[in-house]
């Protein structure tokens, strides 16, 4: 059952805490969990918004890692939706791959990337909380087809080295959505387990899921000092007048919406009914002024 203790939320953790090489475990069992296979971190890479001021409450927390085979791992959360979502996270997986590479290097020293995306938002459609994408080549005249290379298993030597050439998804970057406020599931499953900590810190007692048990020992809110416990509260405050005003100007936009649905509404019947009846009873019908009608 999950314990009632409270542990610091996510977005916190990943960007007071994690960083830290010595609690990398949790990060580890996230990553583990996702992409099916075990990860040992070897470096947290630094990234352009390590902001850790208390005026970015709205901003995006990301963490950059390496597992032991150099392939690069993004984790991000984002608070609040942007416009340009899904373009930022392919300039964040395209600008992983060119830092890999310098001029005249070899195409071979790129590794594979992940991009794991934590949404503390709603987010387009779907009857799902998690969504995992990677490229995938289909056939245009036989939709049925996938692309796949017999040479899985052969040789392909290049510069005196003996090197097997790679299949298009251990290449390709990999997305992983994670929608936290659609999860309403029991937690039985390591993914359900990992949503519901993301939701609202609910931890198992007995778990053993990748990464949870060490959140357990690390993520604890009392095991924080007196400081941290203060600014952590004044954090989730902030958090908590962000998404207020963020529903507050939703409601008044969707009640704008209505209003000037309404006006164009009007305006189309007037339209349509100018020339064919009478000045008067087109006023009569829409509500409009013989001046406003005049403009149509």
């Amino acid at each position: 059952m999950a314990e009632k203790r409270q542990y610091i939320r996510f977005d916190w953790a990943i960007k007071r805490i994690l960083r830290d090489t010595a609690n990398k475990e949790v990060l580890e069992g996230l990553i583990e969990v996702l992409t099916g296979q075990p990860v040992t971190i070897m470096e947290i890479l630094e990234s352009e918004n390590n902001k850790d001021s208390q005026d970015d409450k709205g901003n995006r927390v990301d963490v950059k890692a390496k597992n032991q085979a150099g392939e690069v791992i993004i984790v991000e959360v984002q608070l609040t939706r942007e416009r340009d979502f899904f373009q930022r996270i392919l300039f964040g997986t395209t600008t992983a791959v060119n830092n890999q590479i310098g001029i005249g290097q070899d195409y071979s020293t790129i590794k594979k990337v992940y991009s794991i995306n934590i949404l503390y938002f709603n987010f387009g459609a779907g009857n799902d909380y998690a969504f995992h994408g990677k490229t995938v080549f289909r056939g245009m005249t036989n939709k049925d087809a996938v692309l796949e290379l017999k040479t899985k298993n052969e040789k392909d030597y290049m510069g005196g080295e003996q090197r097997r050439m790679l299949m298009p998804d251990e290449v390709m970057p990999e997305y992983f959505l994670l929608i936290v406020d659609r999860f309403n599931e029991v937690a039985t499953t390591p993914i359900e387990e990992w949503m519901a900590y993301l939701k609202d810190g609910a931890i198992s007692e007995d778990t053993t899921t990748p990464g949870l048990q060490e959140a357990r020992r690390k993520l604890a809110y009392m095991s924080m000092t007196d400081a941290e416990r203060s600014a952590y509260r004044e954090y989730m405050v902030g958090i908590h007048s962000m998404q207020d005003s963020i529903d507050t100007a939703r409601d008044e936009g969707k009640a704008e919406g209505r209003a000037e649905g309404m006006a164009e509404e009007k305006k189309a019947i007037a339209r349509n009914l100018k020339g064919r009846v009478a000045v008067d009873i087109i006023m009569q019908s829409t509500g409009l002024t013989k001046e406003e009608i005049d403009k149509l």
